[in-house]
């Protein structure tokens, strides 16, 4: 549970932490390590952010599920009118360019919704111009450096109470779902997909559309 930086504390009031962050006993799901996996969507338009803290595993389910939770607690009451939404992401991990399940994850998601969903992924390398780096997650980190992540909550209001000059808010929830790995989207389900990929880098920048009930 160690967390880099320093921190002025009186004395005596020093934290102490474990040596190593793995082995912990998570107190929701017993018998199982405790880990928080940050997934965050970052409104350019509005400086706001949202970030979903799972507790299983960081697969494109979880990611799509992610954009879900932001979608119905945050982004349908700030965009009521939208029919369309611009993604933009990495392309590795789990909502890499390369990744089938997570485009299956967005055709359900568009379904649902009824969004169409233009996606446009950072080329390799590349990632270090993502606005939600800059914007987002780099203010998280500097607002709770050195406080050692010890519990959910602590995590969560550490993320909650990250704000700038410039006017960012974040919500955080945490994510109690279960999310297996090694899932696989089948040839058939494949087919199914209504993604289009468009002039420049089809592989990068595609468009996902609600299909027809």
């Amino acid at each position: 549970m160690k967390n880099a930086e320093k921190e002025w504390t009186a004395p005596g009031e020093d934290t102490k932490v474990d040596v190593y962050d793995f082995g912990k006993t998570d107190p929701v799901k017993k018998g199982r390590i405790m880990k928080a996996i940050p997934y965050g969507v970052y409104d350019i338009l509005k400086k706001q952010g949202f970030v979903n803290v799972g507790i299983d595993h960081n697969t494109a389910a979880f990611a799509v599920a992610s954009l879900d939770i932001w979608w119905q607690t945050r982004g349908s009451n700030d965009y009521p009118a939208a029919t369309d939404i611009q993604l933009f992401c990495d392309s590795g991990s789990s909502n890499g360019s390369n990744n089938r399940l997570w485009k299956w994850g967005l055709q359900q998601l568009a379904d649902r919704t009824g969004l169409t969903l233009h996606v446009c992924h950072y080329p390799p390398g590349t990632s270090k111009w993502n606005a939600i780096e800059h914007e987002m997650f780099s203010f998280i980190n500097i607002n709770w450096r050195a406080k050692p992540l010890i519990a959910y909550e602590v995590i969560l209001e550490s993320i909650r109470h990250t704000t700038t000059k410039g006017g960012l808010k974040i919500e955080a929830i945490l994510d109690t779902h279960d999310y297996a790995t090694k899932q696989k989207v089948t040839d058939e389900q494949w087919q199914c997909i209504n993604i289009q990929g468009d002039a420049f880098h089809p592989e990068w920048n595609y468009t996902v559309r609600p299909r027809c009930r």
